[in-house]
């Protein structure tokens, strides 16, 4: 993609703004989910932002897909922009490209490609960990035989599922609760095969370049 074209342009200009409207989004999210004796004013300034957040990446991405004068092919080429707008729990994982947008500014080399994989993966863990848990909290904590009644079970039971350990101690209950296990166990399951295998090919190229070196004087 041609570097000084209007749709590079307007995405160096906006990635900033919705990786931080991710955090907002998440923030109040979290207050929305856990604050329960929130006066009602709260929780509709919560919802505000929330909505506010959500037109600005449908803002984003309508900009975006015109600018590319790719019709359709764009929903296709650009899924998890897609998916991130449909499904609110992906919304934070915008907040992954804020390092990218900060040193394309600067103008400063950026990480090797096996150590930019690695953060990639470990923050979309910790952003999708966390917003998984608030979601399945707020599905299951007053659902009949609920398991997970308070957010630090939800924590767990995200990391478990996550690392897909599935230790089984809690489990949702609930249709949305369990629909929303299905996507972090393929999120985890894409992340931990990422991670796994950025590291064994830097492990390999390490060792591939030892194996290279000769002794002194041989």
């Amino acid at each position: 993609m041609d570097d000084d074209s209007p749709l590079t342009r307007w995405e160096h200009r906006t990635e900033v703004p919705l990786a931080v409207g991710s955090l907002l989004f998440l923030a109040a999210y979290a207050v929305h989910v856990l604050a329960h004796q929130l006066p009602q004013d709260g929780r509709d300034a919560c919802l505000s932002v929330i909505a506010a957040t959500w037109a600005a990446f449908l803002t984003d991405y309508l900009v975006r897909w015109r600018l590319s004068g790719q019709g359709p092919r764009f929903v296709r080429r650009h899924l998890l922009d897609t998916v991130v707008l449909i499904l609110p729990l992906m919304r934070p994982l915008r907040v992954v490209k804020l390092y990218d947008a900060v040193q394309y500014r600067r103008g400063e080399p950026r990480l090797p490609l096996y150590a930019r994989v690695i953060f990639y993966a470990s923050l979309s863990v910790l952003l999708l960990g966390f917003s998984g848990a608030l979601a399945v909290y707020q599905a299951e904590y007053r659902a009949p035989h609920a398991t997970i009644v308070t957010f630090g079970d939800s924590v767990w039971w995200a990391a478990s599922t996550l690392a897909t350990v599935g230790y089984g101690d809690v489990t949702p209950v609930t249709p949305r609760g369990r629909t929303i296990a299905v996507a972090m166990m393929a999120c985890g399951l894409g992340l931990l095969g990422a991670v796994t295998g950025s590291f064994s090919s830097w492990l390999l190229q390490v060792f591939s370049r030892e194996g290279d070196e000769k002794p002194p004087g041989s």
